[in-house]
């Protein structure tokens, strides 16, 4: 890393490197895993696999993954985030190594991994890092391995960007704890960084991505999967 390269604790949001807001995470994203890791398993994730997760958050996905067999490794820029799944780590004796990085500061160790999963992480990225980001993410990867990118992102045009969105905090939550209110999403909106699908796809395919899946919710919610080149 350079000395002029973002620091990702800045752009992460206060609210993740807060524990009082670890402990009820899990709940308000009501992140089922079991569709990703069944994904995964479809192209060959199992015993002898190595996945690298990247910006586990709380593990929800990294633990279920593990149970396949695969070797995990769980990497999150968070210090409250890290805690919580080595805590999880040691209570269920579960063979995952977490560290604390992010994309622009994890440093791989050991061979070339055969799946990445990362889950609304690299919005938290301008998309310059992004690109960087995802280049880095490419150079940890084995020829042929698979990357699983789940994330916010806009599939518009410039001009259907009011209508996207507002349809988007619509069907908002009005309980916070039992989810993201319109007040959340508009604050996701206007202090991460987002990009629509025009852009974010010729990066992946600029980083050394094919793009093999491409399924959008509601016009934001995006699944990707690709095979890195």
């Amino acid at each position: 890393m350079h000395d002029w390269w973002l620091d990702e604790r800045t752009t992460a949001g206060d609210e993740h490197l807060d524990p009082g807001y670890v402990d009820g995470y899990d709940a308000r994203a009501g992140y089922d895993p079991r569709p990703d890791v069944d994904a995964l398993v479809a192209r060959g994730l199992g015993p002898g696999s190595r996945l690298l997760d990247l910006g586990a958050g709380t593990g929800t996905f990294a633990f279920a993954a593990a149970e396949t067999g695969a070797s995990v490794t769980a990497v999150d820029v968070s210090p409250a985030m890290v805690a919580s799944m080595r805590d999880r780590a040691a209570r269920e004796a579960a063979a995952i190594t977490v560290v604390e990085a992010g994309f622009l500061s994890y440093a791989h160790v050991g061979p070339p991994v055969d799946f990445v999963f990362t889950r609304n992480a690299l919005h938290q990225l301008p998309d310059v890092w992004k690109a960087v980001a995802l280049v880095r993410v490419a150079a940890t990867m084995r020829t042929g391995a698979i990357l699983r990118l789940l994330d916010l992102v806009y599939d518009s045009t410039i001009d259907d960007l009011d209508t996207v969105v507002g349809n988007w905090m619509a069907g908002a939550v009005d309980d916070p704890a039992q989810g993201y209110t319109a007040d959340d999403l508009a604050t996701h909106v206007r202090t991460e960084h987002s990009t629509f699908t025009w852009l974010l796809e010729p990066v992946l395919e600029r980083a050394g991505f094919e793009i093999l899946e491409r399924d959008v919710r509601k016009s934001v919610y995006a699944t990707y999967t690709c095979r890195r080149h």
